[in-house]
């Protein structure tokens, strides 16, 4: 592993010579005048001065020799649909959705927000964004309407671009009602929205601001728009996370930085090439969906598959199928779904050929030995996982088959990914910690080409909230605690704050307490993530009542749960339901009154609390026990 390590050590202590070599996988209209201006710390801009496009690096680059070569592969086992695109397809599918923009007043600088599930028209709409310079937000459809006005009202968005509904696992999900409701609750909803009606939910349109996705494409077929060619620090979207406060974070992207840092991590993270074809089974309203289902395969010239359904449906070898159907050559998927995979018949992994299968990469949350075991032992073929973020924007910790083909250790996202000047610091005085020592995994900054450049509109909380919590120095700080090996590998050992990942999502237990507390039967609740062996993590929430009377009956108690849960969901989408509601008669607090979070955990997790000797009342994580039997 010394060619991974020499390799990484050069692209954080030679960034210069590294990254101006690395900025050659891409088209630049400009050439960029220098490397990296780290003027202002934690603040980086990379490849300044020099302009570029994502859209033209997707698309219009690959023209002359791919324009007839598949570039889209729709399938919808939802809809029981197949398209495949060209690249020349996706070229005039783009120019169309580019000039609708247009026609709607979109231009350099201005937001579009995207309220779409897994079809081909929310990719051309990126795509289109991305060529005439407009900043896209896409918002995740299992988000409800209040998840949705925040958002809008953050955004500012000029158009939204949504759909009547969607689908999972053969239930339609009505995408527009939610939308409308949402508009109803922004502070300053835009003129223009756009709906790809699908005939999936009824709606009825709004009168002067409601236009139709088809009619619009239809009159703008054949159109030509030109590339507004940005400079490398310019904002290409915004995709927000949720924090440790109720209020979302918009994570700005640059664009030539994004670009290179994807470009790059196609052949070096993936041990991809130019016309192979990618599959990655996320979604386009995470950050997996921007960079290795829309913006990353394209920009390597690779085809990519976009998937709407689920691992199971219509059976367990869908995936598998769909690898042998489009010589599929690299897959990416998350630990959840593997394990669902678990549960069905084993047999169903060797169904189909997966000669051309290289790899399979999982992330989104920690991978437990057990699972990457099962399903290397499965299928035969190395399983990669790798550790990343919103923020970052691709994998800060992976193995790296295009550099060195290294072995890899269920369990560990092995190594730093070049660029990533990771450390494990400690939480009390910010020094690098030994092997196996635990402590907060860390980047020294600059943060490299590709990572977030700050939070949308507000530098300040882009500084508090990421270089601020250790001691002692500037770093980054992703929040998670890990350690290394002797031999040089990486362990994540979970969240230092009040953010969770269920099945992937990444959810603050903020955001659903104040939802939980909305409720006029509710004094106080605390929301914590539980280890689950499907999901890796799941909300529960412990609630204490106003009126203790209103629960006081296994029928009354049950009956409160449910009308709280579906307030939950109604706020905020079935994504941030938490999987059970338990009410006591307090919270274990501190006797400065903050709420003992990790013993929750503990005990929940059946595991010792720790040391309790700044718990107010002992009683209360009793009755925290109490209520989970």
């Amino acid at each position: 592993m010394q060619r991974t390590r020499d390799f990484h050590y050069r692209s954080v202590h030679d960034r210069d010579a590294f990254w101006r070599e690395e900025a050659s996988r891409i088209h630049w209209e400009t050439p960029f005048e220098s490397v990296l201006d780290f003027s202002r710390p934690p603040f980086a801009k990379w490849f300044v001065g020099g302009r570029t496009n994502l859209c033209y690096n997707a698309v219009d680059r690959w023209l002359p020799t791919q324009a007839d070569k598949p570039a889209l592969i729709w399938v919808s086992t939802e809809v029981d649909r197949e398209q495949v695109y060209t690249r020349q397809d996706v070229f005039e599918e783009v120019n169309a959705a580019a000039a609708m923009l247009r026609e709607l007043g979109v231009g350099r600088g201005d937001r579009v927000l995207l309220y779409m599930p897994m079809v081909p028209e929310a990719v051309f709409t990126m795509l289109a964004c991305a060529r005439i310079g407009a900043v896209h937000s896409v918002v995740f459809g299992g988000f409800a309407s209040v998840n949705l006005a925040q958002r809008i009202d953050d955004a500012a968005p000029k158009v939204v671009v949504c759909t009547d509904g969607g689908s999972r696992a053969g239930k339609v999900v009505p995408y527009k009602p939610l939308l409308d409701r949402a508009l109803g609750l922004a502070k300053s909803p835009p003129a223009s929205v756009v709906v790809f009606d699908r005939g999936l939910a009824p709606f009825e349109p709004v009168a002067g601001r409601d236009l139709d996705y088809a009619s619009l494409r239809e009159r703008h077929r054949g159109a030509r728009v030109p590339v507004e060619w940005l400079e490398s620090s310019e904002p290409s979207y915004i995709l927000y996370t949720s924090g440790t406060t109720g209020r979302p974070k918009g994570v700005q992207r640059d664009t030539g930085g994004y670009a290179v840092a994807l470009a790059s991590s196609m052949e070096y993270l993936f041990d991809g090439r130019p016309g192979d074809t990618y599959f990655c089974t996320s979604d386009i309203g995470w950050v997996v969906g921007h960079s290795y289902i829309v913006y990353g395969p394209l920009i390597g010239g690779q085809a990519t598959i976009l998937y709407e359904g689920t691992p199971v449906r219509p059976d367990g070898a869908i995936l598998w199928k769909l690898v042998e159907q489009f010589g599929v050559n690299t897959l990416f998927s998350a630990p959840t779904a593997v394990r669902v995979l678990k549960r069905q018949d084993p047999a169903l992994l060797r169904k189909h050929d997966l000669s051309t299968l290289r790899a399979v990469y999982l992330a989104g949350e920690p991978l437990d030995e057990p699972t990457a075991q099962w399903i290397s032992e499965g299928l035969g073929k190395p399983i990669i996982d790798n550790y990343w973020q919103t923020e970052s924007g691709w994998p800060i910790l992976s193995a790296q088959p295009g550099v060195e083909k290294v072995p890899t250790r269920f369990g560990s996202p092995s190594f730093p990914v070049y660029g990533f000047d990771a450390r494990i610091v400690s939480e009390s005085n910010g020094e690098d910690l030994g092997p196996d020592q635990k402590g907060v995994v860390a980047i020294v900054p600059p943060l490299p080409p590709g990572a977030m450049s700050t939070i949308w509109g507000d530098d300040e909380r882009f500084v508090q909230t990421y270089f601020t919590s250790i001691p002692g120095r500037q770093v980054y700080s992703t929040f998670d605690w890990g350690l290394v090996d002797a031999d040089g590998y990486w362990f994540i050992l979970g969240r230092t704050d009040d953010v969770i990942n269920v099945a992937g999502h990444r959810l603050g237990t903020r955001e659903i307490e104040e939802s939980v507390n909305s409720h006029n039967g509710i004094a106080e609740c605390a929301v914590v993530g539980v280890a689950d062996p499907l999901k890796g993590q799941v909300a529960m929430a412990f609630a204490v009542l106003k009126n203790p009377a209103g629960a006081d009956t296994p029928e009354g108690a049950k009956q409160l749960e449910g009308d709280i849960m579906r307030l939950v969901e109604e706020q905020l989408g079935a994504v941030a339901r938490p999987a059970r509601i338990r009410f006591v008669g307090a919270l274990p607090k501190t006797r400065s009154g903050k709420v003992l979070r990790r013993a929750i955990v503990a005990v929940c997790e059946a595991r010792d609390p720790g040391d309790l000797t700044t718990m107010e009342d002992p009683n209360a994580l009793e009755q925290i026990k109490e209520s989970l039997q």
